[in-house]
Order: structure tokens, then sequence, then C-alpha cells
């Protein structure tokens, strides 16, 4: 295999030998035509329980390519800082078909990408700035032992302009709840991530992550996040103006709409959609939110109203959802689809699950992604056990991940597109 040379030593290279030596998109980013999916994958099949998924998947050795069913969540977060340019190139380059910019808005308005409006204080440098640190809505508080205060901040994008927004670096999501300083604050990755790949994250305002992800090769797939701040912002800033925003930002660099998954936890925005962009609303996932007093129940529909039959003559046609809602166990102790997944289908809502890679090992049951099916998990190679699951017994449609390559890899070894 040839190696990866400089941009200017290509330019010089023979035509016969670009085709294996230029980057497959524009710019300076290398993204291999075929998906690179590394060791993660091998070493979970290795960590798999003895069977006939785990003999396939160990014999498979690809080729491996880029799908729709692989869906990289913030990125590639498992190891990049989340909505970081990094964190997307990372994820095309591991084969995901479709990347996720969460978006929320800044003082001036703009659109940027950030899981959450107020979580700069742990997912960049910004309590580092003091400039910018002096702007948050709670300034840094340090951890007081005799009390039993915990380290507390809170900066949202709203506290600062866009101009100010990308001075910032992107992190690994974490803090240190015993600091003293801001600077003990920003050292709290957990434990199973890693800072690596976290010195020099790029912030991203949503019009960059299009034109990123369209040079990548890759589709869209924005989440309106709910604002934590009142509505309407700033005198008139709505809720409504502020869903249309996101969506004329991929009429302005005309993506089609059919390449866009726009998603929002809250039904009525996604009922804005179906009445005033239809066509951005045909593949728009409602995520899944309706959890009662006691919590979503995957067995007893009255915990999951309005019914998976009244989201469908909604309008709705892709319900996204936590893992855990879509499986159980059986008499026999097996891993299953649930009633709740089982009734989405029949209701002929297509599946979208969330999320893989980002529960740590798995030694202790899984947590929250997995606390359906808890007793039947005890080792890693158990998600590959699970994302088997729910793509041949239920047929989901896609798969966010922290690590793309995960899902792109079981997606090449069952001929998945």
């Amino acid at each position: 295999m040839m190696p990866l040379l400089p941009f200017r030593l290509r330019a010089a290279l023979p035509v016969a030998l670009l085709l294996t030596a230029l980057p497959a998109f524009a710019e300076d980013v290398v993204v291999p035509r075929e998906p690179q999916i590394g060791p993660r994958p091998f070493y979970l099949v290795d960590r798999m329980k003895d069977g006939p998924l785990k003999r396939q998947l160990a014999q498979c050795t690809g080729p491996f390519r880029k799908t729709d069913f692989s869906i990289g969540h913030r990125g590639a977060a498992l190891m990049f800082p989340e909505h970081s340019r990094e964190s997307y190139i990372a994820a095309a380059r591991m084969g995901a078909g479709i990347i996720e910019c969460d978006v929320t808005f800044t003082k001036d308005r703009e659109l940027v990408c950030r899981h959450s409006q107020c979580d700069l204080h742990t997912t960049t440098n910004i309590l580092g700035v003091p400039d910018l640190a002096a702007k948050c809505s709670q300034p840094f508080a340090p951890a007081d032992p005799a009390t039993g205060k915990k380290a507390s901040a809170k900066c949202c994008t709203s506290d600062i302009t866009l101009a100010e927004f990308k001075q910032l670096t992107a992190r690994m999501d974490g803090f240190n709840p015993e600091a003293k300083t801001p600077e003990e604050y920003q050292n709290g990755t957990p434990r199973w991530r890693t800072d690596l790949h976290a010195t020099s994250g790029t912030v991203m305002s949503h019009d960059d992550s299009i034109a990123l992800i369209k040079s990548l090769g890759a589709k869209f797939t924005p989440e309106l996040k709910a604002p934590e701040v009142p509505m309407p912002f700033d005198g008139d800033y709505t809720r409504e103006k502020f869903a249309a925003q996101m969506i004329a930002a991929y009429k302005k660099a005309n993506i089609p709409p059919e390449q866009v998954f726009v998603q929002s936890f809250d039904l009525e925005i996604i009922q804005f959609w179906i009445r005033t962009e239809p066509a951005f609303a045909a593949q728009a996932m409602y995520l899944e939110s309706r959890y009662g007093k006691g919590g979503l129940d995957p067995a007893r529909p009255e915990t999951w109203k309005p019914s998976m039959t009244e989201l469908k003559a909604s309008g709705v046609n892709i319900l996204s959802a936590p893992i855990f809602a879509m499986l159980a166990l059986n008499d026999k102790g097996e891993i299953v689809p649930s009633e709740y997944a089982k009734a989405a289908k029949a209701a002929g809502l297509d599946l979208i699950g969330w999320t893989l890679e980002r529960s740590g090992p798995l030694n202790k049951g899984g947590g929250f992604y997995y606390r359906t099916v808890k007793p039947a998990i005890d080792r890693d190679g158990d998600m590959l056990t699970v994302l088997d699951v729910l793509a041949k017994q239920i047929g989901i449609r896609g798969m966010f991940s922290d690590w793309p390559a995960t899902t792109t890899f079981y997606a090449g070894c069952v001929g998945m597109r």
C-alpha cells in the first residue's frame, strides 16, 4: 500500500499513483475510499460470547463501505472532542454515511454545533479564556470540601457571539467536581475515553459543519436543541424562527432535503416542520421523549403516548429511540425485540437507535442504554450482539455511534448498505 504523502508531493505524482494516494474529497483532508475501521471492532468480536455471530464476524475482513446505517454521533465522540472538525473527519474516515451536528444559537443568533446550549464549560476551554469566562451565565465556583459543595460553572453559547465562540477550543466532555481552580475543573475526562486527540479541537458553526460534511461526502443529521434560555430570545427570536433558520441553512447551501435528517425531541417542532417544510420533514427524526412520571417502559404502551399509530398518522416517519427501549429479555434470558419496537414497526415507523459506544466498559451491565437487558450484558462484545438483534430482528434503519467504525464494521460484515 502506498503511504500517504504531503499534498505538494501528491500533486507531482503520475495519474496512476494519484488514484491510490489522493483523498476522496476536497481540501487537504485524507478520507480513504474504503473506511478505516482500526482494531476496536475486532477487539469487540474477540470479547463476544461464543456462537454463530461471533464466528461470522471473526472471519470478516471486509470490504467495508461508507453506509447510512453508521451515523456519527457528534462525530466520533468516544475519542475526539464532540462536534469538532476533527471529530467529524474521524467519523467520515470510519465510514459514517451520516454525521450529526446538534444545533443551538449564540448571543447574536448565529447557529453553532453543541450538544447543549449551556455546555461550554465542560466541552470547551472557555474557563481558561478569562475574557470569555467573564461572560458565562454562572462563573466558576470552586468545590468546598467542608460543606460538600461541588465545583460548578455554567457557560452558554447564548452568552457569547459567534466570533467569540470561534475563539474557543473544543475538548472532551467532562469536568472535575472536586476542582479548586478552573484548570482542575476542566481536567475531568472519563477514564474510558481519552485526551490523546483533544489538544486542539476546532469548534464548528452550523454553516461550517454543512460545508465540511458535504466535502466529506456524508449526509446530515442536525438536531434542533431545546433552548436553555427563555424564549423568545432577545425579544422576538422564537422556537419557530430558530427551527426555520436551521433548515434555511441547508437550502442556502443547496443541500437536497433527502440528504438531511432533521431531529428534535419536541414533537411540536417536528409538526412545525411537517407543516412548513414537508420535503425536509419527510425524513425528520422524532427523538423519543415520551417519558412519563415513572419513565418510559418498553413493555407498557401507556407510558408511550401518543401511540405509535397516532405518531405515524401525524406525519412522523422516523422514530429515533434509545437502545434500551427497543430491547427486552425473553424467558430464556435472551435479548429480543421489545413490545415498543414491535409496535413501532407495525405502525410503519422506521427506527433509528441511539447510542452505541457511549457506555464505557460493559462488564457491569452497560448502564442507561442497556438497562432493559442488563442481566444479559457482562462484556464489551455484547454490544455487537445487541446491534445484531436491533438490525436483524427489529430492522432498524441506522444506529448512532460514538465510534462509527463499530457500526461500519458490522454493516459490512452482514451485507448491509
